[in-house]
């Protein structure tokens, strides 16, 4: 079935602004408080938001997965959909929070040999995606957005952000995103078209 969208599918800045406030916000208090699960969902969203991650992808990330020299940083999805293997270049931002990450959870303890998993349960364990799904609406409520958002909000709405900032590349937003066909990129240029925006809000008044 093809992949089909509104713009109701999509966050705008400013409630992407809030969302990574309200979660960065938390881990601080977490920190603070010696409490590990909202540092984790921080770099969950953080990753959901800054790479365009499916849940299933995000779930399955692993220590090992990580690429984090500066200038050089990417996250390399092993398990995307199809079965095939990605890499999914990332901005300095988030590079820095997951290096920082990774040096936070040798310091609780957890492990981060490269076939660790990246994100835990609090028991120890691999993520479910249910997990998240719940975790996303959680964060999205505290930050007031609409009700019928969703984690997989968070990849349409770094496509459509990459889309603008290449100069709408989507070549470079379907290698991202790890699409097969250009026809899938594509229904983000069509929901995005903002020349149609330009064009109506130049209309005679």
């Amino acid at each position: 079935m093809p992949l089909q969208l509104t713009l109701e599918d999509f966050m705008t800045p400013e409630q992407v602004r809030r969302l990574k406030a309200v979660a960065r916000r938390a881990a601080a208090e977490a920190l603070k408080k010696g409490r590990k699960t909202a540092v984790r969902d921080w770099a969950i969203l953080h990753v959901a938001l800054d790479a365009g991650l499916r849940v299933s992808e995000i779930v399955n990330l692993r220590v090992g997965d990580l690429l984090l020299e500066p200038g050089h940083a990417a996250l390399i999805v092993r398990r995307g959909k199809g079965g095939k293997t990605r890499s999914v270049h990332i901005g300095e931002p988030l590079r820095q929070h997951l290096a920082e990450f990774l040096a936070w959870k040798r310091t609780v303890g957890e492990p981060t040999s490269p076939e660790a998993f990246l994100f835990l349960s609090p028991r120890g364990g691999p993520l479910t995606r249910q997990a998240v799904w719940l975790m996303f609406k959680r964060y999205a409520r505290w930050a007031g957005l609409p009700a019928h958002l969703t984690v997989h909000s968070c990849r349409h709405t770094y496509a459509s952000l990459l889309y603008r900032a290449s100069r709408y590349n989507l070549r470079l937003v379907q290698k991202q995103l790890g699409h097969a066909s250009i026809r899938t990129t594509q229904v983000y240029a069509d929901v995005l078209a903002y020349d149609a925006l330009e064009a109506v809000n130049g209309l005679p008044q």
